[in-house]
C-alpha cells in the first residue's frame, strides 16, 4: 500500500486525540481512588482503562509528527476511536457496573469525544494525498 502525505487536519487530529488520550489516562491511572467515589466506576477499571490509553496516546501522537504515513494505520486508529466508543455503550448498558450520574456523564462524554476524533481523522484521511514515490 503507498504511503500517504498526512494533511494538515489529519495531522491536528491525531494530536489532539493523543493529548486527550494522554490526559484522560493519566486522570484515570493516578485518580482512579479519589474517581471510583464519584464515578461509580471500579478502580480497576478506571486504572486498567488509565494504562491502556497511555501507550495509545504515545503511539498516536508520534504519528501525527510522521511526514508519511499507511492509511491502513489510520484506518487502525480510527476503528480503534470506534471500539472504544462502542466499548463505553456497551459498559453502560450491560449492567456490568453501577455508575453515578457523574459516571454516566463521564463514560457518556468519553464516547462521545472518541466518536468525534474517529470522524475527524477520517476527514483528516480524505484530505491527505499519495506520498510522492
Amino acid at each position: 500500500m503507498l504511503p500517504i502525505t498526512p494533511s494538515p487536519f489529519l495531522r491536528q487530529a491525531l494530536v489532539a486525540d493523543a493529548t486527550t488520550s494522554a490526559a484522560c489516562g493519566l486522570l484515570m491511572l493516578f485518580g482512579a481512588g479519589p474517581l471510583t467515589g464519584t464515578l461509580g466506576l471500579p478502580e480497576s477499571l478506571l486504572r486498567a482503562a488509565g494504562l491502556v490509553l497511555l501507550p495509545y496516546a504515545l503511539s498516536v501522537g508520534m504519528l501525527g509528527m510522521r511526514p508519511h504515513l499507511s492509511r491502513a494505520v489510520v484506518w487502525a486508529v480510527v476503528f480503534a476511536n470506534g471500539i472504544w466508543s462502542a466499548d463505553s455503550a456497551l459498559l453502560l448498558m450491560s449492567g456490568w457496573v453501577a455508575p453515578t450520574r457523574a459516571g454516566y456523564a463521564f463514560v457518556i462524554a468519553q464516547a462521545v469525544v472518541t466518536l468525534m476524533y474517529a470522524e475527524l481523522q477520517f476527514i483528516g484521511l480524505r484530505r491527505s494525498t499519495h506520498a510522492a514515490a
